[in-house]
């Protein structure tokens, strides 16, 4: 198995899908807690409930570490492979979401600030990443989580949030390099119907 970064962004033919099992069915409507969070901008925290617009929240339960192998458990839970191909097809799309109205985008884990903001300078991402390792915005959510290697982290779901009303969620999410893709379609569909 190869160490390259490249291991991160290719995705396996053969990984579990993930199943619809209503674990964020009541997001749509809900307003968001006020949490500040940690992010990748320089002693700039975050309280996504307040910030105007339209915003892109997608969370991911971690980002791989480059040189280290993905390892084979990892591919055996059901949506968990993909985080980075996730990053990268927000950080390609970011362009297109701006113009279609986007204000503000953000990747969402509970990994640490200091291992997101190595992932965020690798990845060239536009966007900030919120650390959620206090599990605090995803307690206020109730959002779907679960256990590896000892450490709690979320289920991928991204939402639409508009003025710190969730008006729009993805879950579950597979494959996850087409996400960003699927929300491009979903605003296009938006301003046409207007």
């Amino acid at each position: 198995m190869s160490n390259s970064p490249i291991q991160h962004l290719d995705l396996p033919l053969n990984l579990p899908v993930p199943v619809d099992d209503g674990a964020c069915d009541h997001l749509v409507g809900t307003s968001l807690p006020s949490i500040i969070l940690p992010s990748t901008a320089a002693g700039a925290p975050v309280d996504v409930s307040s910030l105007s617009g339209l915003t892109i929240v997608f969370c991911y339960p971690r980002t791989g570490e480059p040189g280290i192998p993905v390892p084979i458990e990892w591919d055996l839970i059901p949506g968990a492979r993909g985080c980075t191909p996730q990053a990268c097809a927000f950080r390609d799309t970011s362009a297109e979401l701006r113009g279609l109205g986007v204000q503000h985008i953000f990747g969402l884990s509970t990994q640490d600030t200091p291992y997101q903001t190595e992932a965020k300078e690798r990845l060239h991402l536009p966007f900030e990443i919120l650390s959620d390792a206090e599990l605090k915005w995803v307690k206020g959510l109730n959002l779907p989580t679960f256990e590896w290697q000892g450490k709690m982290l979320v289920r991928r779901i991204t939402m639409a949030v508009q003025d710190g009303l969730i008006i729009k969620k993805w879950y579950p999410i597979f494959p996850s390099d087409r996400n960003a893709y699927e929300v491009v379609e979903w605003l296009k569909g938006r301003r046409n119907s207007k």
